[in-house]
């Protein structure tokens, strides 16, 4: 039952009932709603700047795994990079060059610079960039792996083609010479035993006694077998191909033929004095491409690193050849 209310009437001297006009109670009615509204949207924003609602507090979470992921990410892409970066040097530096093959150039790979220059322009990026950036990143990376594991088959069918490069490169001495004593005069400039003048002597002399037996030190053909009237005595010139050939001058004995084909370690003649020579002793010269080449950096098949550190410094002692 509603309430009425009254109110004392002074020029009546009389209580009379209270009566409210509509329109007076719809404006009271509406300003009552509308100051709850205000109070209520008030206390909400008041409320939600210390409480997160659900979906922030989900959001919140999510932009923490987010954060948590990009560092794991980026801490993995950097290694990637690293790997990546000492495959290419290896394939470069190490396979390619075994081979004799041309390194590939930078222009065909992505530039380290550039994946560098990437990774510094995450810093200050917002999360949307963080993750194109990322996503680039490994798009990169796969580019990359798919390119170095073709220039890994490249080099696997280079090993299938040049096994016979292997077989073919001068890569053991040309005498017995286990104790490291025979080398008698190095390559370059060098007293002539016989002029008395500095000429340059264009490979290696193995001192040796008379018979030692003189080895092939790699696959090829004899190109020449005989006596040398320049100076050399008997000979023997193996051409082994791929630009390689090698000579063996003063020999007492050729065994091999000319057009024969001889193996690395193969018997090819025999010590001697013949020709321009001051003693039994073999003279042995490397030839690459036409150009004669000092045959001690090629003796990497029969010596431990210590052998041929001895040994470098043996043949590189100033003194006089023995032819």
């Amino acid at each position: 039952m509603r309430k009425i209310k009254y109110y004392y009437n002074t020029h009546t001297l009389r209580f009379e009932k209270l009566e409210v006009p509509l329109r007076v109670r719809i404006l009271q009615v509406i300003g009552f709603i509308a100051a709850t509204l205000v109070t209520g949207i008030l206390l909400v924003l008041l409320v939600f700047q210390f409480v997160d609602s659900p979906k922030e507090k989900l959001l919140r979470q999510q932009n923490r795994d987010l954060a948590e992921n990009y560092t794991l990410i980026q801490e993995r892409v950097k290694q990637l990079e690293v790997q990546m970066q000492e495959l290419e040097d290896r394939d470069n530096n190490v396979y390619r060059t075994i081979f004799e093959s041309t390194p590939i150039p930078d222009s065909a790979r992505t530039r380290i610079i550039e994946t560098k220059n990437e990774i510094k322009l995450l810093e200050g990026q917002t999360e949307t960039e963080l993750v194109n950036n990322i996503k680039n990143q490994l798009n990169n990376l796969t580019l990359r792996v798919v390119y170095q594991g073709k220039s890994y088959g490249d080099i696997d069918s280079m090993i299938k083609n040049k096994e016979k490069l292997l077989l073919a490169i001068p890569a053991i001495q040309p005498v017995s010479n286990k104790n490291l004593n025979r080398i008698a005069s190095g390559f370059g400039y060098r007293i002539d035993p016989v002029y008395k003048v500095t000429k340059f002597h264009a490979g290696l002399d193995f001192a040796a006694p008379l018979g030692t037996p003189i080895y092939a030190t790699a696959d090829g053909v004899v190109q020449t077998a005989g006596f040398n009237t320049g100076g050399y005595g008997n000979e023997v010139v193996i051409n082994h191909g791929y630009g390689y050939q090698t000579l063996y001058g003063h020999m007492y004995k050729v065994k091999a033929r000319e057009g024969e084909l001889v193996k690395r370690g193969e018997v090819i003649g025999y010590v001697g004095s013949t020709g321009k020579s001051t003693g039994p002793h073999c003279h042995y010269e490397v030839h690459k491409n036409g150009k004669p080449v000092d045959p001690i950096y090629y003796f990497y098949n029969d010596l431990t690193p210590a052998q041929f550190d001895r040994i470098l410094k043996l043949a590189a002692t100033a003194n006089q050849s023995l032819d």
